[in-house]
């Protein structure tokens, strides 16, 4: 048996990852449908809200998204 603790890991919650045209990216959970809908350019779902600010740290070294 595996333990996975809390790693912020919630069966059925999603995280995006949405651009401004600000060029900052922040860090949305899937129910907030609206400001995901009004973002420049999305990524994800992503299982947890860590793996979204992991992606989001890539972005930004990648010159995809501003730093806050």
């Amino acid at each position: 048996m595996h333990d996975r603790g809390d790693r912020g890991d919630r069966s059925g919650e999603q995280w995006f990852i949405c651009k401004r045209d600000t060029g900052i990216c922040e860090i949305i959970k899937a129910d907030n449908k609206e400001s995901i809908a009004n973002s420049v350019e999305t990524w994800g779902g992503f299982a947890s809200q860590g793996e979204a600010i992991a992606k989001r740290i890539g972005l930004i070294r990648a010159g995809k998204c501003q730093p806050l």
